[in-house]
């Protein structure tokens, strides 16, 4: 076949796939990777600091994991857990329930990404409670099926139905809260009125937090306010979830992303880099939500062995090689040159995150803090030119998301720095032509 011939792999793309699945922000065609670093089609070599949106955590073709998966598809042992047991998939199983909080070491679900986890979570709390309600933020994304979908709360879903049940409530944002303490207060005043006023707590089944609000625009949320809020869902039954797919299993510098808030969630989500590249996901809470009843939620290769194995090896990986650690660590250097960088460049609004989970908003002026929506789109894709893959987020779509490897060494953390410096020098000089955008429609 030659129906390809004098095309690039991008304009390829272009013809064959269906745009319902794109999002977009330059013309990134990959023929390969390794590590932190993408291969373009072109030959040239990227530096990532997105790592898919964090589903490759240890970086590409990693040897854990490719030797895994090699095992593992020596001799397959099926292609599902619906009807059969398989070692590698109880393995994985038996890896997450020791890593969980007490309260939550009940049963394992096992699916492809954080959209069906969370979707099969959401649905299971009702019934498995009868509570109809569940709570979640403005801002939150949850995923892109319906179900998960219908607890979010990220403007890019608008015009979704949303779950008859949901109550969206603020997420504190410290930035543009007024300060961290202002801004957690409030949000607290604004769930203890709702219960009071509006929603009898006694018929929400669950709450679902993100410990860092991520595609939201990479928030953090200030000291003390979930430990307010699980006081909260205790004094009331409420079950809490914590949303762990983009930011969970090392990413913020300790090995669950909820235990920089002082919390034990009931039901804890996986997504993204469990599988590091491949598509795994699990929900872990207790045996009468996950176990609620047979063939509840269920998609016949769930529980693959291969991805499976690729999970197992992501676990193993981050526990000997101690990456927790490695990402606080090169997360700290990496924020105090992003620090640096907001020194610099007036375009930079603020800087927050923890360990390689970063998120950088860009504003058109800091007094007022109006988002630089088309500066940011400029950014990435000036960067992209410049050799550095960094995407972007947020409900106005203007803060740059830095999700790398957690194995990103701090001398490539300084490159990509540089790269960005570079990146943001042209945009602010106009050296970047905004009709580069028109085929990328981002969020």
């Amino acid at each position: 076949m030659d129906e390809g011939k004098g095309l690039s792999l991008y304009e390829r793309d272009q013809q064959a796939l269906s745009k319902m699945s794109f999002l977009r922000f330059f013309p990134l065609a990959v023929a390969g990777g390794e590590g932190a670093w993408l291969i373009g089609d072109d030959g040239r070599r990227l530096l990532d600091f997105s790592a898919s949106w964090g589903a490759a955590s240890l970086g590409h073709s990693h040897p854990a994991v490719r030797e895994a998966v090699n095992r593992a598809l020596s001799s397959q042992a099926g292609a599902s857990h619906l009807s059969s047991a398989n070692l590698p998939a109880v393995e994985l199983a038996e890896r997450l329930l020791a890593i969980v909080p007490d309260r939550a070491r009940g049963r394992v679900w096992l699916g492809h990404s954080g959209s069906d986890a969370n979707e099969t979570v959401a649905r299971a709390v009702v019934a498995a409670t009868g509570r109809p309600r569940i709570i979640s933020y403005k801002g939150a994304y949850h995923g892109g099926t319906s179900g998960s979908m219908a607890i979010s709360g990220h403007p890019v879903q608008q015009g979704v139905p949303k779950a008859p049940g949901l109550t969206l409530i603020s997420y504190p944002n410290a930035h543009r809260d007024d300060g961290a303490e202002l801004a957690g207060k409030a949000a607290l005043a604004e769930l203890e009125t709702l219960f009071a006023e509006q929603v009898p707590p006694d018929e929400v089944a669950a709450l679902f937090l993100e410990p860092i609000q991520s595609d939201g625009g990479m928030v953090v949320p200030p000291d003390g306010y979930f430990q307010s809020v699980e006081a909260l869902c205790r004094k009331h039954g409420i079950l809490l979830v914590s949303d762990e797919v983009k930011v969970g299993l090392g990413r913020t510098g300790r090995l669950h992303a909820y235990e920089h808030l002082g919390i034990e969630p009931d039901i804890v989500v996986f997504g993204k880099g469990l599988g590091g590249g491949l598509p795994v996901s699990a929900a872990i809470g207790p045996e009468a939500i996950i176990n609620h009843a047979a063939a509840f939620s269920f998609q016949t290769v769930h529980g693959n062995p291969v991805c499976a194995a690729a999970g197992c090896a992501v676990l193993d990986t981050i526990e000997r090689n101690q990456l927790a650690r490695h990402a606080a660590e090169v997360g700290r250097h990496l924020i105090a040159r992003l620090e640096g960088l907001k020194q610099k460049h007036p375009l930079i609004g603020d800087v927050r995150g923890r360990g390689l989970a970063i998120g950088v908003e860009l504003v058109q002026d800091r007094a007022g803090k109006a988002p630089a929506k088309t500066e940011t789109a400029l950014t990435v894709f000036r960067a992209f030119e410049l050799g550095l893959v960094v995407f972007y987020v947020g409900v106005n779509s203007n803060v740059l998301e830095f999700t790398p490897p957690l194995t990103l060494t701090i001398p490539e953390a300084d490159a990509g720095v540089e790269l960005l410096d570079q990146a943001l020098t042209d945009v602010a000089a106009g050296r970047v032509n905004a009709a580069a955008l028109t085929a990328f429609a981002g969020w």
